[in-house]
């Protein structure tokens, strides 16, 4: 479609700047709704972008009645969104992730903005690939989609896993659905050098956490010879990877019974059976016995779900942090490490480094920090989309007060 035919999306004046910095994001407050009749628009219409002088921006997609009412797919104008756009942005993303993991087929083939379509979220594990279309004008382009993956990847199973709350703001619904070949009940991936198996249709997000991956290495490691907790441990890729490195032994803590069997699974699988116990229940309880018994290990995993999903919720979810870190260090044995993560955006890297250290002094410890890391590089960041950057992990080693003069 030429530009003339499609319909115009006019900002106010000086709402242009954002998108002159990088960001592909236009806000329904952003837009001159005199001049456009946003809500007039359908959502998933490809729409023109004027600055207010008139001048042309790009093409983006709409989604009139969310509060982020466009995404920008193309900065040129002439670009209309189609099968090739489809195919080179999926060859780029593609080349990228098999120059991290060469030959691995296991990684996030797609991660959003940064790869140039927002909405868009795809796993890959080796010939099953698992999809979000978070946007209602790509949930429109599905099929596009598809046949854009079958060219340049040619997987043999395609499942969408439309279970995020994000959908519900387009006006999507929920649903699973499977294009290909039906899936195993679970799959198969390769992490670290390690084997797992996956529920990449029942289990949680797209069945498994890539986004970790760097930082369970660096982790992994340091474990030789240590006895681990790996709380919040779903299917076991902290603390099993952690055996594989040369641990002594993992205590599994989560409250999926469902997901504690499969990481006993992946324990036969990995023969390292007789040295995994597990344990079902609320992870806070759980650590919180365990604390008071006078355990203690020489690897403390803690990487919760996110405990601030919305900036409202951030006191209530510093509070759960603050908490979680208290019992980690309380945990871990001396010279021991923690490891603490977070996948909430709104709890930055400062707020993480600032729990890490309130937690120390309040159970009297001496806190090393010996690294603070982010996502992994299978999830590249757009620079002018500070959205994207959502995980923090810091690894620290643990002291108690004794001789020496610990400060």
């Amino acid at each position: 479609m030429q530009p003339g035919d499609l319909p115009r999306l006019k900002l106010k004046p000086r709402e242009d700047k954002r998108m002159r910095q990088g960001h592909m994001w236009i806000y329904s407050n952003e837009v001159d709704t005199a001049a456009t009749p946003l809500k007039g628009l359908t959502a998933g219409t490809e729409v023109l972008v004027l600055a207010a002088s008139g001048k042309p921006l790009g093409r983006a997609l709409a989604s009139p009645h969310s509060l982020i009412c466009a995404r920008l797919f193309s900065r040129d104008p002439d670009q209309g969104f189609d099968r090739p756009l489809l195919v080179e942005r999926f060859r780029a993303a593609l080349a990228l992730r098999e120059r991290l993991y060469p030959g691995s087929g296991c990684y996030r083939l797609f991660y959003g903005e940064a790869d140039g379509l927002s909405g868009v979220i795809i796993d890959r594990y080796r010939d099953v690939l698992v999809c979000q279309l978070n946007t209602a004008g790509m949930e429109q382009r599905r099929d596009l989609l598809v046949d854009a993956l079958r060219e340049v990847v040619g997987p043999r199973t395609l499942i969408f896993k439309h279970d995020a709350d994000v959908r519900e703001a387009e006006g999507l619904g929920k649903y699973i659905d499977v294009v290909g070949e039906t899936p195993p009940e679970l799959v198969s991936l390769a992490e670290n050098g390690v084997e797992f198996l996956a529920p990449v249709s029942a289990g949680q997000k797209t069945g498994w956490f890539y986004d970790h991956r760097e930082n369970r290495a660096r982790t992994a490691a340091l474990a030789p010879g240590a006895r681990v907790l790996d709380a919040f441990s779903y299917i076991g890729g902290w603390g099993l990877q952690a055996l594989a490195w040369g641990a002594d032994s993992l205590l599994a803590v989560d409250s999926s019974a469902p997901a504690l069997e499969i990481l006993e699974q992946n324990a036969v699988a990995q023969g390292v059976a007789d040295r995994v116990q597990v344990q079902r229940g609320d992870a806070f309880t759980v650590l919180e016995a365990l604390a008071d018994a006078g355990e203690r290990f020489g690897l403390v995993v803690i990487d919760p779900p996110a405990l601030v999903k919305r900036r409202k919720d951030l006191g209530a979810g510093q509070h759960g942090y603050q908490r979680l870190a208290r019992l980690g260090m309380r945990l871990t044995d001396q010279d021991g490490l923690l490891l603490f993560a977070s996948c909430s955006l709104h709890f930055t890297q400062e707020m993480l480094r600032d729990t890490i250290r309130a937690a120390a002094r309040h159970v009297d410890r001496h806190a090393q920090l010996l690294g603070q890391w982010g996502l992994g590089p299978d999830h590249p960041v757009h620079p002018a989309i500070a959205e994207m950057d959502y995980l923090g992990a810091a690894l620290v080693r643990v002291r108690a007060p004794g001789r020496g003069g610990v400060l």
